[in-house]
């Protein structure tokens, strides 16, 4: 199959993206939460993602600075058989939880990972309301993702 093309997506979001990272992620268990990750300004990440085995419950939160959807979540499963993507311009958080064992994901990325400018919100901060279809209390996470600072204390660079 095809899984990108750049006049269609173009098309699609109705802008050119240049995309300079491929990123490929291999999650063991079920019930594995990575995110909610970003980039700060100078080096912002948009990310386009698929799921290329397994099964994922993938989420983007506007995070952009005096939009209506702040604070708003979207999520979408993606799957190899559903064979969606999940567009997620910078400005916003992303995460995705496993709903299936040994799950794969790949997702192109606008900007080279930065360490200095990588940070992440709590990903069940009780303020986003997010349901990332798991058993919260189950949920296997990095020690990055258990400290994460809350939602509440985020002060957004994106305008």
């Amino acid at each position: 199959m095809e899984t990108f093309k750049s006049n269609t997506f173009k098309e699609a979001i109705g802008q050119d993206i240049t995309f300079v990272q491929d990123n490929h992620s291999l999650s063991g268990p079920k019930g594995t939460v990575r995110g909610l990750h970003f980039q700060t300004p100078p080096h912002t990440q948009g990310k386009l993602i698929r799921c290329t085995s397994g099964r994922i419950l993938d989420v983007a939160v506007d995070v952009r600075k005096n939009s209506p959807t702040y604070g708003q979540h979207i999520s979408v499963e993606l799957t190899a058989q559903n064979a969606k993507q999940l567009w997620v311009p910078p400005g916003f958080l992303h995460g995705f939880s496993t709903l299936e064992p040994n799950t794969e994901v790949v997702y192109k990325t606008t900007d080279y990972y930065a360490p200095e400018c990588d940070a992440n919100i709590l990903w069940n901060d009780p303020d986003l309301g997010i349901n990332w279809g798991i058993d919260d209390n189950a949920a296997i996470l990095s020690q990055r993702d258990i400290t994460a600072p809350a939602f509440k204390n985020f002060i957004s660079p994106f305008e």
